[in-house]
């Protein structure tokens, strides 16, 4: 079930308990630790609550024994203060402790639980949302959960328990002094919560703002030279600043209503505090209570105060928390692969034989990619498809790799339908060179047996000699051992190619999958690659996708897309004789 039919976008209510309730299922694993550094944080509390109650009998053991002031009792209570701190700051420092562990646990568990769910998305959210929103989620929003957790569990614990605690003890001082601070708490509470309402939706906005932003600096990182062979560098920074300041107008709206909270409920505190000292002092004037019991009031109607303005300051993180909280298990709640079949079909001795049976699909209902596709593909076969942009060429292979499944009909492999047996094992049936290069940071040694772990050093060079990289490796200042990244500028986009054409001759699959992969080499180089693949292909069955009809000529299948059909298929040289749509594709190729 998707997050839709939980999360609405429109910033209601329901957002926020369908945020809570996923926390809190994801903090299940660890409630005992929590709970435990709840109880030691109670402890702390309650421990801290008698020393006002303590000092204010050492004033009136002062005020009873003048001037022979009993110092020994004063020096037992004195002792007993020490001891009530020491204690309390120890079982503080212990729940602080169990906390920032089960936070760095938590934070672990929770990238880890994205980067599995990234795992099984389908191709189709890839296709639908940005790169850099998706980082976001996993790394802002993950540490604003963490490092509230890690807080305010500790700050609202100790914040409740202090109030509770000095209730009770204000109300064995003085039931009508007490009243006073008690009326303010409901009024402090009826302003928080309106305030906190209406801060919220800001709180969300910046949230998603952020993964926004983060998504286009990801992009302008990535095109500069695009963006720098444009001259678009002034629009490019324009559409930046535009975000930036729509992230900053959130921040500064959710920080100012959220900050709100803290002062709203100052002035109810303190105006109760001045009626307090005023009722206080009259009633110490009129023997009603004596000096050192007003002393402990006055303190634990500051304490009082305390908890609440600490709740309301901590409004802001827990409203940070709570977005960044839907953000994250909106993504870990989105729909996944359907899962495998169950038991599957597994290929023990691949021939392969492709067949294509009337599939049809659509990435939009109502608007089909490929209608009625049938074809059947011969093992061993060098099959070329061609076609003009949006043909479905490249549909044709997603299907058959399943990172899309058909609408209509089905694909089979020696016979099998692939939706019978393991994704994983379809995949590995087939070696993919694309025309987006893409290597990982690591050595080239490590890059070439990506698809084969247990590629030996041999291996690697006999197929970077196959693919003509090897005198490319050579001149690397640790050769094989060097390390390479996508972004290495030691390296040209034509060298880059061919070290994936090579990892794909390390892999050594059963069939192979050529998608533009020539588009990035010079022609020598080009030429070079096509002696190579002759080599790779021999035996196998491959599909190449090209726009360059002269590189597929000795393919021993040409099918002709068009609108998501093959209008035409056969060789070079028959499809040049019918002199239809290949014939005008080929001979366009020419014209100047």
């Amino acid at each position: 079930m998707g997050p839709n039919n939980h999360i609405s976008n429109s910033g209601k209510a329901r957002n926020t308990k369908f945020a809570i309730k996923e926390f809190l299922s994801s903090i299940r694993p660890y409630r005992f630790s929590i709970l435990f550094s709840v109880l030691l944080s109670i402890g702390s509390a309650t421990l801290g609550l008698f020393i006002p109650k303590i000092l204010g009998d050492m004033t009136n053991i002062a005020v009873n024994t003048y001037p022979e002031i009993d110092w020994g009792q004063i020096g037992t209570k004195a002792i007993i203060v020490v001891v009530l701190f020491c204690s309390s700051a120890i079982l503080n420092y212990g729940q602080a402790f169990i906390l920032a562990v089960v936070s760095a646990n938590y934070t672990k568990d929770l990238r880890e639980k994205i980067l599995t769910k990234i795992s099984r998305l389908p191709i189709s959210y890839f296709d639908k949302h940005k790169y850099g929103d998706t980082l976001s989620r996993m790394t802002n929003d993950i540490d604003v959960i963490t490092t509230s957790m890690s807080q305010e569990i500790a700050d609202i614990t100790l914040s409740l328990t202090t109030l509770l605690g000095v209730m009770i003890l204000m109300l064995t001082i003085s039931v009508p002094l007490s009243l006073i601070s008690f009326i303010v708490v409901p009024l402090s509470v009826i302003v928080v919560g309106k305030i906190t309402n209406f801060a919220q939706k800001y709180f969300r906005e910046q949230q998603a703002t952020l993964g926004v932003l983060n998504s286009k600096i990801e992009e302008d990182y990535a095109g500069q030279i695009i963006i720098k062979s444009n001259s678009y560098e002034k629009a490019a920074i324009d559409s930046f600043n535009a975000s930036n300041q729509k992230l900053a107008k959130a921040a500064t709206r959710a920080q100012i209503f959220s900050s709100l909270s803290f002062p709203a409920t100052h002035v109810f505190t303190n105006l109760g505090y001045i009626a307090i000292c005023i009722l206080g002092g009259a009633f110490v004037i009129d023997g009603r209570i004596n000096i050192g019991n007003i002393q402990a009031f006055i303190q634990y109607v500051s304490r009082f105060n305390r908890p609440i303005t600490e709740i309301a300051a901590t409004t802001a993180t827990i409203q940070s928390l709570l977005a960044a909280s839907e953000r994250i298990f909106e993504f870990l709640a989105e729909e996944e692969e359907e899962p495998d079949k169950e038991p599957s079909i597994t290929i023990k001795d691949i021939r392969g034989e492709v067949e294509f049976h009337n599939v049809g699909f659509s990435y939009l209902p109502d608007t089909p990619v490929i209608r009625n596709l049938s074809i059947k593909v011969r093992p061993g076969m060098k099959v070329a498809i061609v076609g003009p942009t949006g043909a479905g060429k490249t549909t044709l292979i997603n299907l058959l790799m399943r990172f899309y499944e058909p609408t209509s009909g089905y694909i089979t492999i020696d016979g099998v339908p692939i939706h019978d047996m393991k994704r994983s094992d379809v995949r590995k049936l087939f070696g993919m060179v694309l025309q987006d290069t893409w290597l990982f940071n690591g050595s080239v040694y490590d890059n070439l047996r990506y698809g084969r772990a247990d590629a030996t050093m041999d291996d690697v060079i006999r197929a970077a000699k196959s693919s003509n990289v090897d005198h490319v490796i050579e001149v690397l200042p640790k050769t094989y051992r060097s390390e390479i990244s996508e972004d290495s500028d030691n390296i040209s986009a034509g060298e880059k190619q061919l070290i994936t054409i090579a990892r794909a001759m390390v892999a050594n699959p059963p069939m192979m999958i050529l998608d533009e992969a020539t588009s990035n080499v010079d022609t020598r180089t080009e030429q070079l690659i096509q002696d190579s693949f002759e080599k790779l292909t021999h035996g196998r069955t491959s599909f190449v996708i090209a726009h360059r009809l002269s590189t597929i000529r000795n393919s021993d299948l040409i099918l002709v897309m068009r609108d998501g059909a093959v209008v035409e298929q056969g060789n070079h040289e028959e499809l040049l004789k019918a002199n239809g749509f290949y014939a005008e594709l080929y001979n366009s190729q020419f014209t100047t």
